[in-house]
């Protein structure tokens, strides 16, 4: 029985062409500006979303990092909804990293608007962290695989800018988010300073991410890269997955997300089981568990036994992930394990199975 894992997108493998285009890569080192694929891959993308530079990372929290440190100084504040990873998922990093203070702001489906962020400035004062940066994340992870409407984002932006604050965005799924919403990556990146985004997804990577802005902002993320212990030497080993997946993976996006939406439809029909409120619109998809059966880690524990991984996250809440390791009859496999497992019983599944994705 092959194994069905929707724990997350970061668990996808590199189909044969993709690890072809790794092997016949054209390489050099990076650090001395000389690798050919990743100059090929940062150019590329910074002209897909309209910027006039990019820095490959290694990883996702890496270049979010990178693009916290070019816009803020030791003693400053970023805003942040309260389900923001940068926030949650990524080891205190803006403050052991950067000296920068997080303020979590609570935002319905993890998507801050204007009202949501009015009144939260500190003053000119030598007793306040100097508000300085505004985080946003699209898609949201925890808020439930939702995308910004371009037309909040610009609304977002505006007060941004009207504030002399920056603004950088979480794009680890920057590409569902533009599938689903209809909209270019260049218009989101139009209304951010800084933007990054996650190879490792959706996309089908084995590693990588890539943060995008203006000459100035990533000069100082690429300097700091190499503070991070992130000189990068041959990488055009990866890079080149990245190029193959930007031309051959964007729009297949669509399908995860197709599977997402029947995987939620199949659930809702599932005594015991209840969606996240607000749909599935991405390749996310949350629901809940009714206690009375048992506990979100329990049912991950049971499922396990029908070669089927969701991630649990705590409580009764548990997230199923939609990626190109997974077609239609793996969803429908996994649902039916769902409602043998409700059907039989799972609470008295061992709680040591609890699994938290952050990703």
């Amino acid at each position: 029985m092959n194994k069905i894992d929707l724990r997350s997108d970061t668990v996808t493998r590199p189909v044969a062409a993709m690890k072809s285009a790794m092997f016949n890569a054209e390489i050099g080192d990076d650090m001395m500006g000389e690798d050919p694929t990743v100059n090929r891959l940062e150019s590329m993308v910074a002209e897909l979303l309209g910027k006039e530079a990019a820095v490959f990372a290694c990883s996702g929290t890496q270049s979010n990092q990178m693009g916290v440190r070019a816009h803020c100084s030791p003693g400053d504040e970023l805003l942040i909804n309260e389900s923001g990873h940068i926030a949650n998922f990524e080891g205190g990093a803006p403050a052991i990293l950067s000296g920068v203070t997080v303020r979590p702001i609570p935002a319905p489906r993890g998507l801050l608007d204007v009202g949501d962020l009015e009144g939260k400035l500190r003053g000119n004062d030598q007793h306040f962290a100097r508000t300085r940066l505004v985080c946003l994340e699209n898609t949201t992870n925890l808020g439930g695989g939702h995308f910004y409407p371009l037309a909040q984002l610009q609304r977002v932006s505006q007060w941004a800018r009207a504030n002399s604050l920056k603004l950088h965005l979480d794009g680890a799924r920057l590409f569902n988010a533009a599938v689903a919403g209809g909209y270019s990556v260049a218009d989101v990146a139009a209304c951010v300073d800084t933007i990054s985004i996650c190879f490792s997804k959706g996309l089908g990577c084995p590693m990588g991410s890539i943060l995008v802005g203006n000459a100035e902002d990533i000069a100082k993320a690429r300097r700091f890269r190499k503070v991070l212990g992130g000189a990068l030497r041959q990488a055009g080993l990866v890079a080149a997955a990245a190029i193959y997946a930007l031309e051959n993976h964007v729009d297949r996006l669509a399908e995860d997300h197709a599977n997402a939406s029947l995987l939620a439809g199949m659930l809702q029909e599932i005594p015991g089981i209840r969606l996240d409120e607000g749909g599935v619109v991405t390749n996310l998809v949350f629901f809940h568990v009714d206690p009375a059966m048992g506990t979100a880690a329990q049912l991950a524990a049971a499922l396990r036994q029908h070669g089927v991984y969701v991630g649990s996250m705590g409580g009764q809440r548990m997230r199923a992930v939609t990626h190109l390791d997974v077609n239609t009859e793996d969803v429908r496999r996994a649902s039916a394990a769902i409602r043998q497992c409700l059907e039989t019983g799972f609470s008295s599944q061992s709680l040591q199975s609890f699994d938290s994705y952050s990703r």
